[in-house]
């Protein structure tokens, strides 16, 4: 089942990079430097390294600042969101189940880590939404993408939200919203197929 949105989150940060040694690198210094948790640090295609963490606003701060000194050469992407849609995390490291009927499907792909967590966010605290998955860079060429479920004007007003940042970063492949999905599309969307 999806899960609502609409709650404040912890602070967040994402960096991106286009070397594994220097993501290895940049994980050592930021843990050093603050105390954050680790929510995502791994090699992602095409090569890319991919780093997202949590704590207290200093701390993930401190952590981000360090994170972008010691990468700095190979910095693609990076984001700061100080009070992150907690749904969205969740969604990091859960996959959903779903029983219900959807009556829109709504999904934001874009170039980067970054971007679709950026969008995710963004589309969450515009509408009143359900996160219905999302893929993050792993097994995609390094594209990642975030799925929402709800009402249909929900659903054209976060994607709209969402979609609206990431083409002004010039990093948005595709928004979609499909009325009233197929209710085989549960598990597709969730990813229980993958």
């Amino acid at each position: 089942m999806s899960t609502p949105v609409g709650g404040s989150g912890p602070c967040i940060a994402l960096v991106e990079l286009a070397s594994i040694a220097t993501g290895m690198e940049c994980v050592d210094a930021l843990i050093k430097e603050a105390d954050v948790q680790l929510f995502l640090a791994t090699p992602v295609s095409p090569g890319k390294y991919v780093v997202l963490f949590a704590g207290p606003v200093d701390d993930v701060s401190a952590a981000l600042r360090r994170a972008r000194e010691v990468g700095a050469e190979s910095l693609i992407d990076s984001l700061f969101i100080p009070n992150v849609e907690p749904t969205l995390l969740a969604a990091v490291r859960d996959r959903g189940d779903f029983a219900e009927e959807l009556d829109a499907l709504g999904v934001i792909e874009t170039l980067s880590v970054a971007s679709t967590i950026r969008a995710g966010d963004l589309a969450s605290k515009t509408a009143s939404l359900s996160i219905a998955g999302i893929g993050l860079a792993r097994g995609l060429g390094g594209k990642s993408w975030v799925a929402f479920t709800g009402e249909l004007a929900d659903v054209e007003a976060g994607m709209q939200a969402g979609a609206d940042d990431a083409e002004a970063a010039g990093l948005l492949v595709r928004r979609l919203v499909i009325p009233r999905p197929h209710p085989g599309m549960g598990p597709v969307i969730s990813g229980a197929l993958a």
